[in-house]
């Protein structure tokens, strides 16, 4: 299974081609807004407004054998720790080695801007090399997801 926090992820459409050459069902979750894909293999899930109800749905069902696509650090750490493999939309995995720098930079990140009002907005925008890097690390993942599905 492939969960997709897709409220603003910008690889929807990368994720539906892939998990259709590979016959993998896909979870897009989101509080709406987003269009339904007319791929029977694409589920959207509406969740109530609120903060992080998407990000509740998918932890509490996401684990071994499943793909996670988000940018939301807290909820992959979360997916990381129950066994899903993670990516965020530029492909950058997010695994047991690294989640905990990224989550102590998050932080560190939000402390700062919280201390400077002038330090806001800022990161990369979405590029073309981007969405080339996580259709590769797509189809790593599912293939790799493959052979460590619970049987």
């Amino acid at each position: 299974m492939i969960f997709v926090d897709a409220d603003a992820c910008p690889v929807k459409a990368e994720v539906d081609r892939v998990a259709t050459r590979h016959k993998v069902p896909v979870r897009m979750v989101s509080n709406g807004g987003i269009r339904p894909s007319p791929n029977p293999l694409v589920e959207s899930v509406i969740v109530p407004e609120g903060p992080d109800e998407a990000d509740k749905w998918i932890a509490e069902r996401a684990g071994p054998g499943d793909v996670v696509i988000t940018g939301d650090i807290p909820l992959a750490a979360r997916c990381v720790e129950a066994g899903a493999l993670v990516l965020k939309p530029n492909g950058e995995a997010l695994t047991d080695r690294n989640i905990g720098a990224t989550l102590a930079s998050r932080d560190l990140m939000a402390d700062l801007r919280a201390a400077d009002p002038f330090r806001q907005g800022g990161g990369k925008g979405f590029t073309r090399a981007d969405r080339s890097r996580f259709l590769d690390a797509l189809e790593r993942s599912v293939r790799q997801a493959g052979r460590t599905a619970p049987r």
